[in-house]
């Protein structure tokens, strides 16, 4: 599909990949959600999305998200905070999000730990490198326990960005792997986040509940603002 393609033909054409997808392996494509994730892109777009019948909207910068949301408190959706988040935005992303994808750390917990409860994912690294976003997974069932204790926190599964240089399937399947550890501790917790536009094929194969799909329906991202 084309950038220069109409944006409810680019959203159709995933939407049947989708559920192309899903019932090759056996699921149901009713059983998964797509966030549409409009980084850059804005509110402008938004509402053609919404109108279109979009309402799980994704973000990755709390400033662009909190504006977003307010010019757009009309339609109804539902944001997905996606990206990393500090500890000092935290109650303010609580505000408008339903909920936050990239929980990584007790100290972002513990911001969030107050208020109505707010669906969460933890995020997972499936990298080497301390640097990137998400709990190490040797450190995984501590950060879950701490996210079920919190009474402004009801926790939903895990997240994940399969690495650049590794096999996404094989990526996905850690990923579920994860998954299946913390329902161990909290069999509610079965969502699974995981599969951008290149790669949401294998993610839906290895249970993939919520896709964060920007440019394959979006188009390309404009410079940044």
């Amino acid at each position: 599909m084309s950038d220069g393609a109409p944006l409810a033909e680019r959203l159709a054409t995933v939407s049947e990949q989708i559920a192309a997808t899903a019932r090759d392996v056996g699921r149901d494509p009713a059983d998964i959600t797509t966030i549409v994730v409009t980084k850059f892109h804005p509110a402008s777009l938004v509402r053609e999305l919404a109108e279109l019948g979009v309402r799980d909207v994704g973000e990755n910068r709390h400033q662009e998200a909190q504006a977003k949301a307010a010019e757009l408190a009309d339609l109804g959706l539902r944001w997905h905070f996606v990206g990393q988040l500090q500890s000092k935005k935290a109650r303010q992303v609580r505000q408008y999000a339903s909920a936050i994808h990239s929980i990584d750390r007790p100290a972002l917990v513990d911001a969030l730990a107050e208020g109505e409860p707010l669906d969460s994912f933890v995020q997972l690294n499936l990298t080497d490198d301390p640097g990137r976003g998400g709990v190490a997974l040797d450190q995984l069932e501590p950060l879950v326990e701490r996210v079920l204790a919190a009474p402004g926190l009801r926790l939903r599964g895990v997240m994940a960005v399969a690495p650049l240089d590794e096999e996404p399937r094989r990526a996905f399947a850690r990923v579920k792997a994860a998954s299946d550890r913390v329902r161990a501790l909290a069999p509610d917790a079965g969502a699974i986040s995981a599969g951008m536009s290149l790669d949401f094929a294998a993610a839906i194969a290895e249970g993939a509940t919520h896709l964060r799909i920007g440019s394959a329906i979006t188009g390309n991202r404009p410079l940044h603002p």
